[in-house]
């Protein structure tokens, strides 16, 4: 079994689960935030650098762009977020994953 391994950085956590890098929103970040209303994510496919723009979030108390917490491709968003909004409010921070990436240097997620 792959060891997984879990980081957080700027409010977001990044998990690696033996094949991608996913992210989501931290307990810390929901409860700064406020009731998530509306996110901005990009699309499947899309290349991250490390400490640019990745997500924009919008909620109750403010709105926050996140940046990415690793350089890499997007190999996936969490598409529940476009049925139902509130998977970004759930009380288990790992239901608010935002996009999951690949290609990923394992030194930056080392260095996190």
């Amino acid at each position: 079994m792959e060891k997984k391994c879990l980081k957080t950085t700027d409010n977001l956590w990044v998990l690696f689960n033996g094949s991608e890098y996913v992210v989501g929103l931290t307990n810390q970040a929901q409860e700064e935030l406020g009731k998530v209303t509306f996110a901005n994510l990009p699309k499947a496919g899309t290349e991250v650098k490390q400490g640019q723009p990745m997500v924009e979030v919008e909620a109750e108390k403010a709105v926050q762009e996140f940046v990415a917490p690793l350089s890499g491709v997007i190999s996936s968003v969490n598409d529940k977020i476009a049925e139902n909004i509130d998977v970004l409010n759930d009380e288990d921070e790992m239901n608010a994953w935002l996009l999951s990436l690949k290609g990923v240097d394992t030194a930056e997620f080392d260095n996190l």
